[in-house]
């Protein structure tokens, strides 16, 4: 079934600087829709509250509620912008093979490029035990899936053709692809991809919200892998 597009008002965004709550911050800024931040704050468990679990059961950020429609709440960040680009009827196409591509793009990065580049910061950056065998597969394995997308971005702008949800959800887990330990200069259509996402506005003001991550100094990233190591183990 494909949704008409419908009005929406105002969207209240459950969210954290992270690479998940940076997909639906960019989605809303692209699709031009409008949106209230609720800023999360993992560091002291707020995302493990009562009134946000009502919201989200998972306890994990992102987060909407569409107040147009009975305050209807949507959790997962590939749901969000599933439910986001069905709802206004952007970023999407209305064409069933067309928008088959994208679905199964945007299950790409939910179920490859999310979770392997997420264990890769994990163990790079934040277990307190260096484990290399375990660092070497999470990199090798995220370095595996950017491959991938640079084969399909070959001769593209975008990963299907035209700008959609599928980028939204893949560019800020790329985009930090230095954090995690794993280089894409030898891939040329990946990283024109990156570049390109970053010239965009929507994308600019998206990876701003709840706030602009400024560049760390050495003692400042120190203190915030310890904090990461500590949320690890809520």
């Amino acid at each position: 079934m494909i949704f008409h597009p419908l009005k929406i008002d105002l969207i209240e965004l459950y969210t954290s600087p992270t690479p998940n709550g940076h997909k639906i911050s960019i989605a809303l800024e692209e699709m031009e829709l409008d949106y209230e931040v609720k800023a999360i704050d993992l560091m002291n468990n707020e995302q493990k509250t009562k009134e946000y679990l009502k919201i989200c059961p998972n306890g994990r950020i992102p987060a909407i509620v569409d107040t147009n429609r009975n305050n209807f709440s949507v959790f997962e960040s590939g749901a969000i912008l599933l439910y986001l680009a069905e709802m206004s009827g952007k970023f999407f196409p209305s064409e069933p093979f067309k928008r088959n591509e994208v679905i199964q793009w945007l299950m790409f990065q939910m179920g490859g490029v999310g979770p392997m580049q997420g264990q890769a910061n994990v163990f790079f950056r934040y277990f307190p035990k260096k484990i290399q065998a375990v660092i070497d597969r999470y990199q090798n394995e995220t370095k595996r899936l950017y491959k991938v997308l640079d084969t399909q971005l070959k001769g593209k702008d975008f990963i299907c053709n035209r700008l959609s949800i599928a980028d939204f959800a893949t560019f800020p887990w790329v985009n930090i692809h230095e954090w995690s330990g794993v280089e894409i200069d030898d891939l040329k259509h990946l990283s024109a991809w990156v570049e390109r996402c970053r010239e965009r506005k929507g994308f600019q003001a998206g990876l701003e919200v709840p706030i602009k991550l400024e560049i760390q100094s050495e003692e400042e990233q120190r203190e915030a892998e310890k904090a990461a190591q500590k949320l690890l183990q809520k």
